[in-house]
């Protein structure tokens, strides 16, 4: 039986459902500048596994990258990178209940500040934590 995770902006005008287990959960220092938070912490799903649905969504590409916000309210939503086929990456915060994903790595920490500090054992990449087709996580 799958999960449904749902989840949205800060003004309700975007809203997403996802009908199945996350494939990723992890924390990224190189996500600062996209959030405006000290680091964030994404989960990642199979896209034909989900449905997002508002006239609010806008998007802005930055090369492979495209992610997505709320029009209104500004709330970071997701990314979608091009060179992972059939993958979403939601921000962590955005979801309606979020203490149900439990970060598994950390990602880009040559970019954490110095002042965050995370006392775990989970793995710490120095770039992404997401493996790419070729078995590079870069």
């Amino acid at each position: 039986m799958n999960a449904t995770h749902t989840g949205g902006c800060r003004c309700g005008a975007v809203r997403f459902e996802a009908s199945a287990e996350s494939t990723h959960v992890s924390y990224c220092s190189d996500c600062r500048r996209a959030s405006g938070a000290p680091v964030s912490a994404f989960v990642g799903f199979k896209a034909d596994q989900v449905a997002i649905d508002g006239s609010a969504l806008k998007a802005f590409e930055n090369g492979a990258v495209t992610r997505s916000f709320c029009g209104n309210c500004g709330s970071p939503i997701a990314y979608v990178d091009a060179r992972l086929e059939n993958q979403i990456y939601f921000m962590l915060g955005v979801f309606d209940m979020p203490a149900y994903f439990r970060p598994t790595h950390h990602s880009y920490v040559r970019e954490q500040l110095p002042f965050l500090h995370m006392p775990d054992s989970l793995p710490r990449h120095l770039k992404s934590s997401v493996q790419r087709p070729d078995g590079a996580y870069q």
